[in-house]
């Protein structure tokens, strides 16, 4: 489990100490009632329509909002061991990757998995909540066998990642934006999604060990390995 896996409790501390004295009031109404045995006189009927009713939708409505929320936490991504190398780039404080760079941010950085990768439409949240589902349904039935180098190896994200999410925090308007040349001359393309915020030539890939980014040094090491070849063919 991650380290930035924080205590329910503490993190959604409202939301967790009301769905618990829901849990409470509920239960001990029900014990008073099945102790006591009053008559069902309108005041009774009054105080089992809070234990039996108003007050459990009251603790399944907090838990669930709780429960969404923690599910938001780069600690709750890392709770499935494939996704361990992805939260521990994301966490190392030398990392310069973009993951990593996000996760430093204060304002989200202990949900940046969920930040970028969220679906930003108008049903983003339930969108993004039933891939999570998706991811769920996989893991127990194929990833939980993988080890770490089959999951690097096999692992992939869906679709190419929108630019749309990156432009949620960086408009393309600001005046520091345009202020980098390779920005203005491909304007258009950013913002049509013709060209990738995390791809070669940019910002790179979001993980350095993405399939861009092994292709990447594997193109590199191809590259090193034959100048040296070119260069004793001229001597």
């Amino acid at each position: 489990m991650s380290s930035d896996t924080p205590n329910i409790v503490n993190h959604f501390g409202w939301l967790a100490t009301a769905t618990i004295g829901f849990a409470v009031l509920a239960g001990a109404i029900l014990v008073w009632y099945l102790i006591q045995r009053p008559k069902l006189g309108p005041g009774v009927r009054m105080v089992l329509l809070f234990g039996f009713g108003i007050m459990p939708v009251a603790s399944a409505f907090t838990a669930n909002i709780a429960g969404y929320e923690q599910t938001k936490r780069r600690g709750f991504c890392g709770s499935c061991h494939v996704m361990t190398p992805y939260t521990n780039d994301s966490e190392n404080p030398n990392s310069k990757s973009l993951a990593a760079s996000h996760a430093r941010n204060p304002f989200f950085g202990g949900e940046n998995c969920y930040v970028c990768h969220e679906n930003y439409g108008m049903f983003g949240t339930v969108v993004t909540k039933l891939a999570g589902m998706r991811h769920v349904w996989l893991y127990y039935t194929e990833w939980r066998n993988y080890s770490i180098k089959e999951t690097l190896e096999k692992i992939e994200i869906v679709e190419p990642f929108p630019n749309g999410n990156c432009m949620q925090c960086h408009s393309t308007d600001a005046a520091d934006w345009s202020q980098v040349g390779e920005h203005v001359a491909a304007l258009k393309e950013i913002r049509s999604g013709q060209v990738s915020c995390a791809s070669e030539g940019c910002h790179g890939p979001a993980h350095p060990f993405s399939k861009l980014a092994k292709k990447r040094a594997a193109e590199a090491a191809a590259a090193a390995n034959k100048r040296p070849a070119e260069k004793a063919g001229g001597e």
